[in-house]
């Protein structure tokens, strides 16, 4: 089936690292992502910065300008950040800024408003969020009031479903990601996400899933199918993402 990666993260030991309490990944290149992916329909993907990039671009923009225009970034973005660099970064397939409340990393929490309609007015970008779901509900006030949000890893904890699941219908999007990383079982999530809203799912691999529990195996995508099946399986893997990211790529088409 086609695939759009919603989540993956390239890691190249020629930009700068910062330790997260003292953790550093292990080098994970586009050729390293290229040849992991070799045997998918890989359509595009989405390059999300970790907290181990802090507020580097540089490495994002290589990675982007390697990968090419099917591709986009996900990127922390200090509250200082101008204008211009916003759109600059727009220009280059930057699509979204992440707010990292697991691991830290990216701007805080006090910020979020603030960035959040700063970048959806410039460039219609939407916000991320590595947020555990039982956190949910005291966030909810503000993030149903945010122009776009997308949760990762189907927001992590069974406590607090219920939250990502107003979310959900309220249009916030969430990612199908880094299975070994939730305390829950995948399959009804993913049957009462999109139940839901079948707009609202987007899949991605978290590869090289630095610090997951247990790592990501094509079984994942494979119990996504049967979950749903096939036709809102491609739903997922492909449309939803495009809808959410547009890659220059497909702009342009």
């Amino acid at each position: 089936m086609q695939l759009f990666d919603s989540h993956l993260h390239i890691i190249d030991p020629r930009f700068p690292l910062v330790a997260n309490n003292g953790y550093l990944p292990e080098p994970f290149t586009c050729d390293d992502y290229l040849a992991r992916m070799g045997e998918y329909d890989l359509r595009g993907g989405a390059v999300v910065s970790g907290s181990f990039q802090g507020f580097d671009q540089e490495y994002l923009l290589s990675a982007l300008k390697t990968l090419g225009p099917s591709f986009v970034g996900v990127t922390n973005l200090p509250v200082t950040v101008t204008d211009e660099e916003i759109i600059a970064l727009h220009k280059a397939g930057v699509r979204a800024t992440r707010f990292n409340l697991v691991r830290g990393g990216s701007a805080q929490l006090t910020q979020l408003e603030t960035l959040a309609k700063r970048v959806h007015e410039l460039c219609n970008w939407h916000i991320e969020l590595y947020v555990s779901a039982k956190d949910l509900a005291g966030l909810y006030n503000r993030l149903v009031k945010l122009p776009r949000i997308c949760i990762d890893h189907l927001g992590l904890t069974h406590n607090g479903f219920t939250d990502l699941l107003k979310l959900v219908d309220k249009g916030a999007y969430v990612k199908a990601s880094g299975f070994g990383r939730v305390d829950f079982e995948i399959a009804p999530a993913l049957k009462q996400i999109h139940s839901t809203n079948s707009q609202a799912l987007v899949f991605g691999t978290d590869l090289p899933s630095t610090r997951a529990p247990r790592a990501y195996h094509i079984n994942d995508l494979n119990l996504l199918i049967e979950s749903l099946g096939e036709p809102a399986a491609q739903q997922v893997l492909l449309d939803n993402a495009v809808s959410l990211y547009q890659p220059a790529s497909y702009l342009e088409n």
